[in-house]
């Protein structure tokens, strides 16, 4: 646009100045003066020339560096072209991976949703056929499952079941409200039992659930059977070790009894050889008498001591523990012992030298008095006959060493004898009911039974039994009773 105007104004300057020229390039006579008028034409065509050179230079020049301008622009703009153009690839090729990553996590998931369809409907299953009672509750304590084996037992469908309170569908349930809200807000394992009339025996069991919604599941084990097995067993074992315990008895009643029916023998065989009265038969006669009298006397008390021992345990039994000083406890054991043991080789309890190693200020135990006291006649007994096996040997004196002590809030208990000790399967055999070292009936010994004292110490007292022996030196009884209940 300048460019034009500049154009205009060169136009009507060099219109104006031809027209002057003219005027002022005449003579006097009025004639041009053609010569001057050309030269002065031609200097100002000149002159305008010039200036229109000098601006088309500085135009080149100007349209030049707008060229430059113009290029660098073109050159940024196809640089940002291709940075959009590989930036449009890039998220092109991206997105083809990441479709086909989406293609392979559906297919993953139809996958997974094939087989959580497929677990669930074996879990179900499993719930529906296993063995045991299963029901589960919200916690309200409305139905949420309920299985086959619920069904079979109760003779409730599922269907009438679900949606309905425990209670309502199944009404001879032990469980009550009380004890799935104490599931529920302790969050801990509930177990109970209930017995029918002895004959059915099931065991319950009550599991918090800790989901989005709370809850429980039962679940009720029949342990008829194996309730009936184990009272069995448990039964079995009872009489086993009341066996043991009747046999031991008997023993010890036993050996006074014969001696008292041989010294029976030996006055019949007197009065047959000569049925003359005591006043004729002499004085040797009347003191073998009064001999044979005495020593009946005693077996009869030894036999009697023996029975009220019996009595005694079959009275005082308690259901409780009693604190009681083991000490006491031992001392009037082997009292007891004194009167009531004797081995059937002639060697009698009093004859054995006794050693006492007691700790001073043993605290008080709690126990079955009784029940030990059996433990310790039937520890003695089974040193006794060791020691009668031992008793021909020159320079052998019987001992049994008794060693009361306390060790880490245990009471602890040994028992020593210098007799026969027990050989490395012996050991391994003398806490089972009615071991024996031989397979004769008639040699049959019950002093060596030691399942009842073992039952007594580890059951009844949650303590520990063990013996360490050796044939040559004897053994040692280790026994271990808690202190604190």
């Amino acid at each position: 646009m300048i460019k034009q105007a500049l154009f205009v104004l060169a136009l009507c300057l060099q219109s104006s100045w031809v027209v002057a020229a003219v005027d002022w390039f005449k003579d006097e006579n009025g004639k041009t003066k053609w010569q001057h008028l050309a030269n002065f034409s031609s200097g100002t065509l000149i002159i305008i020339l010039s200036i229109t050179a000098i601006y088309l230079l500085i135009y080149s020049r100007r349209a030049h560096k707008a060229n430059r301008e113009l290029t660098i622009i073109k050159n940024e703009l196809e640089q940002r072209v291709e940075e959009r153009t590989a930036a449009l690839k890039d998220s092109n090729n991206k997105l083809i991976e990441s479709n086909h990553l989406l293609e392979s996590e559906v297919d993953q998931h139809v996958i997974t949703a094939n087989q959580l369809r497929s677990s669930e409907s074996y879990i179900k299953d499993i719930l529906t056929s296993m063995p045991l009672m299963l029901v589960g509750l919200d916690k309200e304590g409305r139905v949420t499952q309920w299985n086959r084996r619920v069904e079979e037992l109760s003779g409730v469908a599922a269907e009438k079941a679900l949606g309905k309170t425990l209670w309502e569908a199944y009404p001879t349930m032990t469980v009550v409200p009380e004890h799935i809200q104490q599931a529920i807000e302790q969050n801990k394992i509930i177990h109970l039992k209930q017995s029918l009339r002895s004959l059915s025996h099931y065991d319950i069991t009550i599991y918090p659930l800790n989901g989005p919604e709370p809850g429980v599941v039962i679940l009720v084990d029949d342990v008829s059977k194996e309730t009936t097995a184990e009272n069995l067993l448990i039964h079995n074992d009872k009489m086993s070790f009341m066996g043991e315990l009747a046999s031991s008895m008997a023993h010890d009643i036993n050996i006074p009894l014969q001696a008292i029916l041989m010294d029976l023998k030996r006055f019949k065989n007197i009065m047959a050889d000569n049925p003359l009265t005591l006043e004729q038969g002499g004085n040797d006669k009347m003191a073998l008498l009064e001999s044979i009298h005495s020593d009946m006397s005693d077996k009869g008390d030894q036999v009697s001591k023996i029975i009220h021992n019996l009595l005694t345990f079959a009275r005082n039994r308690h259901s409780e523990k009693q604190m009681a000083d083991i000490v006491d406890v031992m001392e009037h054991t082997v009292n007891l012992g004194k009167e009531v043991i004797t081995v059937s080789d002639g060697l009698m309890f009093k004859q054995v030298k006794l050693e006492w190693q007691v700790e001073k200020g043993l605290p008080q135990v709690p126990c079955y008095i009784t029940e030990l006291q059996q433990v310790f006649l039937s520890l003695f007994r089974h040193a006794c006959i060791a020691l009668q096996k031992k008793a021909g040997m020159e320079n052998f004196e019987p001992t049994i060493k008794i060693i009361l002590s306390e060790s880490y809030d245990n009471m602890w208990i040994k028992i020593q004898h210098n007799g026969i000790g027990l050989t490395s399967e012996e050991q391994m055999n003398l806490f089972e009911p009615f071991f024996s070292t031989t397979q004769q009936a008639d040699s049959f010994d019950t002093g060596e039974h030691l399942s009842f004292s073992y039952y007594i110490i580890t059951e009844q007292h949650q303590g520990h039994m063990a013996v360490t022996s050796d044939p040559a030196v004897g053994s040692t009884f280790h026994m271990q009773i808690p202190i604190t209940r």
